[in-house]
């Protein structure tokens, strides 16, 4: 559901090569110096192992213009990777992927090294996932549809142009990377995803249409006190919380003719939504306070606020509403001071700063082996 972009394939073989050369690094390796795809999905109860995959250095992938950018790292190389968050010491990132045997998207972790990272699957493997992100050090919460079925759920139907799909089987859960418990956090009919939690673990935002909308809510860490806390008729979603716990962001479209609001119903009650118009708010984490800061052409998602919470970093298309070329922006909280971040052709977006504001990281287009392939990487941020 945070998804603007799908299909991505695999990064060509020089550059994992070349990773695969450097002194000390052990990976498992396939032809062509490919790393290894994990075994076949894991049966109920067995635990997939962890594997290896290269960092590269791909400093030559800094376009022009991006002058927030000392270095960059790219971190995944193979099927589509998206929404990659940090943990909280900064040291591993939690994403979603379409990768190897898994014919839709499931979270996995990365454990970052200097020249590598350790890879391991943190959810079943079954059904579709989506909206991963660190609950506390030692735990990982996500949603998904496995419950429903085991297979993937079908694609959106798109006979009446670009959408996306809420799923209603989606509910959200937390996995213990310790024991490798799976709980259920969320449990009601609809959708319920695009969890975050707040820097001090003590709080959940999220989306769902628990009350027939596409509405944020927050909760408790352990899934009590659920409180709605928009109820604008549209779509409000994608929510992250302010370094301080007392904001949150989020992406927004509210229909106000009668024809618009039409369409959004009648599309919602088949759990879709059309992406085309979004823009960005920010609220207190009890829901008042709400205002608007982007009034921009296109669609303009996946806000985060910067570390000292002044700004917002997110990803649109405005300077190209009806195109696909989605760059990185920075704004004030007050819609003042829009900053180009990004400069690449095709696709950059789904941005996240590490807990010490030292890094940031993104998925793009930039460097495929493919047109549409989608990778994660991680700039050193100046």
């Amino acid at each position: 559901m945070k998804g603007l972009m799908r299909s991505r394939r695999m990064r060509g073989a020089a550059a994992l090569a070349l990773a695969t050369g450097l002194a000390g690094v052990a990976l498992f390796l396939g032809p062509a110096g490919i790393p290894a795809a994990p075994p076949e999905k894991p049966a109920p109860g067995q635990k997939l192992p962890p594997i290896f995959m290269p960092i590269v250095a791909q400093d030559s992938l800094i376009r022009p213009g991006e002058t927030h950018f000392a270095s960059l790292r790219q971190i995944t190389f193979a099927g589509e990777n998206a929404e990659a968050y940090w943990s909280p010491d900064g040291k591993s990132l939690v994403m979603q992927s379409t990768r190897d045997s898994y014919p839709c998207d499931q979270i996995f972790l990365h454990e970052l090294e200097a020249q590598r990272s350790l890879v391991s699957l943190v959810s079943t493997g079954t059904g579709r996932t989506t909206c991963s992100y660190y609950l506390t050090p030692t735990t990982i919460l996500f949603s998904s549809t496995h419950l429903a079925s085991s297979q993937c759920p079908p694609p959106p139907d798109r006979a009446k142009g670009y959408v996306w799909a809420a799923y209603g089987e989606y509910d959200i859960f937390v996995r213990d990377l310790k024991t490798g418990k799976l709980s259920q956090l969320t449990d009601s009919p609809g959708y319920d995803a695009e969890a975050t939690v707040s820097t001090d673990g003590k709080s959940i935002v999220f989306t769902s249409t628990r009350d027939g909308d596409l509405d944020v809510y927050t909760m408790e860490a352990d899934g009590k006190n659920v409180k709605r806390v928009t109820s604008e008729l549209g779509y409000d979603g994608g929510p992250f919380f302010s370094p301080d716990g007392q904001w949150i962001c989020y992406r927004a479209y509210h229909p106000t003719e009668e024809a618009a609001a039409a369409d959004y119903k009648e599309l919602l009650s088949r759990f879709l939504l059309r992406p085309g118009q979004l823009n960005l708010w920010v609220m207190k984490s009890d829901g008042s306070g709400k205002r608007q800061v982007t009034d921009l052409p296109g669609a303009s998602f996946a806000p985060y606020f910067t570390p000292d919470g002044k700004r917002l970093i997110f990803s649109s298309n405005h300077e190209d509403p009806r195109g696909r070329n989605f760059n990185l922006y920075l704004v004030n909280l007050d819609g003042t001071g829009l900053e180009t971040v990004t400069t690449e052709v095709t696709f950059d977006g789904f941005p996240m700063f590490s807990p010490d504001g030292r890094y940031l990281a993104f998925s793009s287009n930039r460097g495929a082996a493919k047109p549409g392939d989608t990778n994660v990487f991680v700039a050193e941020w100046k």
